[in-house]
């Protein structure tokens, strides 16, 4: 391995474009040796770790049950991320049911009326509106409330919680404030469920298995459906929608072309990769291309850049294809996203029926919908722990 340790960007996205790995993934998926590199963190600080670019040593080592999430991250009372091995599949377990391909597709007409209803609020915003706190960040706040049993009364007020809570602009103070406010009005939820199980995601886990869990699990529990249903998916929504927006050939497919629609989320997905490069912790002796990593250091894994690097068996996903190249047609390739293994992202099914209402419902409601500011104006984040846009002011 190499010596002198490279430093890498939490989110390995590239100065001169924010969907583009950085040059430094490029050469590492090149080298044959992995590299070392520093990773400065906004929540773990700069760390040491082995990073792994190419498809399928990313493949692998996400799929490597010695390789740890637990201990890599704080732990935080039913969060599975916080879990590994039998611990956290008891826990998954317990959610796996609410977060089905069926489930989701029973979950259409109410994320349909969500998304009405945001478009409707940029309509009166117009003929200009940032998407952002409109569109983008109000759709998977209503949708989580609808999964965690937010009574309505409730929903005006969680959603601003919600956004201050998650609002990285303001102080760490600020902050952390909002999220303890967001932890304890989880807890009266929980104590509300314990009282009555709702017909929803947290009130069947408490009907179900409330005797095994604690209340700060319940709660936490919430609050990681919270963050991750909330946060990667309106990331996600602003991200596409600034993305298409640079490629208006490909928008106008989305837009017109309903048989289009899964593929185009699907390479949407592939191409944005939102989540950042979470590190994993090695419980002991490990190897990728029979080179060891020791027991004890920590893995990134590049989803960006192995995204860009697909490789398989199946000749339509070769990689000699160009993956640098935005294409909504895309046959679906097996991109790496959604994480693999046992911590792939339970909610995936949920986040790809939101992709695919909102987007053709966006622009088949706004046609002429385009950025009110030059492209480059716009304001990603790239280190951010989710890569998403700041503020996406639009016109039509």
């Amino acid at each position: 391995m190499t010596t002198e340790p490279h430093s890498l960007p939490i989110g390995g996205r590239a100065d001169t474009c924010p969907f583009a790995p950085t040059a430094e993934l490029y050469d590492a998926q090149k080298d044959d040796e992995l590299r070392r590199v520093k990773v400065p963190s906004p929540l773990l600080g700069e760390f040491d770790a082995v990073v792994v670019a190419r498809y399928d040593d990313v493949k692998s080592v996400l799929a490597d049950s010695r390789l740890r999430m637990g201990g890599a991250m704080p732990y935080q009372a039913g969060n599975l991320l916080s879990y590994d091995g039998a611990e956290h599949t008891r826990l998954r377990h317990m959610l796996t049911g609410s977060f089905t391909t069926k489930r989701a597709r029973e979950l259409r007409p109410s994320i349909e009326r969500v998304v009405a209803s945001a478009l409707d609020a940029v309509a009166e915003e117009g003929p200009g509106a940032d998407l952002v706190p409109v569109f983008c960040a109000p759709i998977p706040t209503l949708v989580i409330c609808e999964l965690l049993g937010v009574p309505y009364t409730d929903r005006e007020e969680f959603q601003r919680r919600t956004a201050a809570a998650l609002d990285f602009d303001v102080s760490r103070e600020v902050q952390m404030e909002k999220a303890a406010e967001m932890e304890a009005y989880m807890a009266g939820l929980v104590a509300r469920h314990r009282e009555a199980p709702g017909d929803n995601v947290l009130g069947r886990v408490v009907r179900d298995f409330g005797d095994q869990l604690s209340d700060s699990e319940l709660a936490g529990i919430g609050n990681m459906l919270l963050i991750a249903g909330h946060e990667t998916i309106a990331s996600t929504l602003s991200a596409s929608i600034a993305l298409l927006l640079q490629h208006p050939d490909q928008l106008e497919i989305m837009r017109d072309d309903p048989s289009a629609t899964d593929s185009a989320v699907e390479e949407l997905l592939r191409y944005t990769a939102p989540a950042t490069i979470l590190p994993r912790q090695a419980s002991g002796t490990i190897c990728v291309r029979d080179q060891e990593i020791g027991e004890g250091e920590r893995v990134v894994a590049s989803v960006l850049a192995a995204n860009r690097a697909i490789t398989s068996s199946d000749p339509s996903e070769d990689g000699a294809a160009d993956l640098d190249r935005l294409d909504v047609r895309r046959p679906p390739l097996r991109h790496l996203t959604f994480g693999f293994g046992p911590h792939q992202c339970l909610g995936q099914q949920l986040a790809r029926m939101e992709l695919r209402v909102a987007l053709p419902a966006l622009f088949t409601r706004f046609p002429t919908l385009r950025t009110a500011v030059p492209q480059e104006k716009l304001d990603y984040r790239t280190n951010a722990l989710v890569f998403g846009v700041n503020s996406l002011p639009v016109t039509w």
